[in-house]
């Protein structure tokens, strides 16, 4: 539905953004953009990198905006920015990011939905894998860039462009788009607060799964639990009736290994990503590819070659015996698995933590600081600086100050410390050989650019 027509995308280096517009391109479509990232001189790279794919790049200033294009912009953008405006003036049409994956997601004849407030863009990666090792040629749109099918020409591979006919993405419950999806396998990894209430959330994830041939729940999740009560269901997880069931996990130094029980068989599987979560995640994506036709034994095989995917535990290297990790953990949820894989080995932990808005801390501020308390050991310490903040009105009230008194309340060592430099400085001084440092946040690409500029001055 892409081929000989003209997308504009406003903020096309984001997470969603970005994928999205390659596989349009790849399709036959023009497409130009623009993104305030890089009008602030931030992540200079990618953006070389996407005027090389031939899209072309402007200002968010209104002037790229021309007759015959479609605006794909966040439904929170206002109509107020220049690029919104100069579409308006010209009557073009506007589409969100969901509303134009949603198109290609739902003309696919095997489309696969992978929802879930946690473990959706690892499992997502982890499907698409898969499904190439397995001989198919998946489209498959991701939110982060998934390591297997990235090189030296495609150092952004947040997506891959296969057959138009299979089509595997990630789908969003926070701004409520997941109701536009018609999955044909669909996957929901778990269910937490996060962005909307769990009331919310529980119809949401309904809808979405009723509508699927097969819907892949979590067996361990006691949120997910309504869910399996349906008839389409293929659950996974480490529960005794589990339909795809792990057991005997086993934490290593370089990931984990486990059993895999389905119809009566057991494989021995080997993830090279450490955590009981990233365990939970292959049942999901192992549950989804049968679902799909792949046996389990093909899954289990070709996730031993998972590579994973950037900023999900993601080691950058290690330096005078100090190993720096770079990973996306930014809500309850994510946090808490984040903090448990850290523990399965020795090791102290230096956090740092950049909260990714003023909003989330409102909405889930106390549920994230117990997270923290929670599964930080005793040694562990932890540095946050203020939010992620890249200009507008957002109600800046409740800020990293709440969080850090909340964590030290449940019994944790935490301090605010106002800028990144400044966490930065203390974290470096702290560290001695054995030690782990972790950078977690998300929304923002250059928390990778500070965790190897703190491993080059380690």
């Amino acid at each position: 539905m892409s081929e000989n027509k003209s997308y504009f995308f406003c903020g096309i280096g984001g997470s969603g953004m970005l994928p999205l517009a390659m596989i349009v391109a790849a399709r036959g479509a023009k497409v130009s953009g623009s993104d305030r990232s890089r009008d602030q001189g931030r992540s200079r790279d990618k953006f070389a990198w996407i005027e090389s794919r031939g899209v072309a790049l402007f200002p968010q200033d209104g002037s790229g905006i021309a007759a015959g294009q479609t605006l794909v912009a966040s439904a929170a953008v206002e109509d107020s920015v220049p690029d919104v405006a100069a579409a308006n003036a010209l009557g073009l049409p506007r589409m969100t990011r969901a509303d134009l994956n949603a198109a290609l997601f739902n003309a696919a004849d095997q489309a696969i939905g992978i929802g879930g407030t946690s473990g959706k863009s690892t499992v997502t990666g982890m499907i698409g894998w898969i499904l190439e090792r397995s001989g198919r040629k998946p489209t498959v749109m991701n939110g982060a860039v998934m390591r297997n099918f990235a090189n030296a020409a495609m150092p952004f591979a947040s997506a891959l462009v296969g057959d138009a006919g299979t089509y595997v993405s990630e789908v969003d419950e926070s701004d409520g788009s997941i109701a536009l999806y018609r999955p044909d396998v669909a996957v929901v990894t778990n269910i937490s607060l996060d962005h909307k209430s769990l009331e919310e959330l529980h119809r949401l994830f309904g809808d979405f799964t009723a509508q699927a041939r097969v819907a892949v729940i979590n067996a361990d999740d006691a949120e997910s639990a309504p869910l399996l009560a349906r008839d389409n269901v293929l659950s996974f997880g480490f529960a005794a009736d589990a339909s795809v069931q792990g057991s005997d996990f086993e934490a290593l130094p370089d990931g984990c290994r486990f059993m895999v029980h389905a119809d009566g068989t057991a494989y021995k599987a080997n993830l090279p990503m450490p955590g009981r979560h990233n365990a939970a995640n292959a049942l999901a994506a192992i549950a989804a590819a049968l679902a799909s036709g792949i046996p389990v034994a093909q899954g289990v095989e070709a996730l031993a070659d998972f590579a994973g995917l950037a900023r999900r535990y993601e080691v950058l290297g290690q330096a005078n015996g100090v190993t720096v990790i770079d990973d996306f953990a930014h809500n309850p949820d994510k946090v808490a698995a984040t903090l448990a894989a850290v523990a399965e080995l020795p090791g102290r932990a230096l956090l740092f933590f950049q909260p990714h808005g003023y909003g989330p801390l409102r909405q889930m501020g106390k549920e994230l600081a117990a997270s923290f308390a929670q599964g930080m050991r005793d040694g562990d310490r932890l540095f946050v600086s203020d939010p992620v903040y890249f200009g507008g009105t957002v109600d800046r009230s409740t800020g990293s100050e709440a969080l850090v008194a909340n964590i030290v309340a449940g019994g944790a060592d935490a301090v605010h410390l106002t800028t990144r430099a400044e966490c930065g400085v203390a974290i470096l001084d702290e560290a001695k050989p054995g030690d782990r440092i972790l950078i977690l946040g998300a929304r923002d690409d250059t928390l990778t650019e500070f965790g190897r500029e703190l491993l080059a001055r380690l």
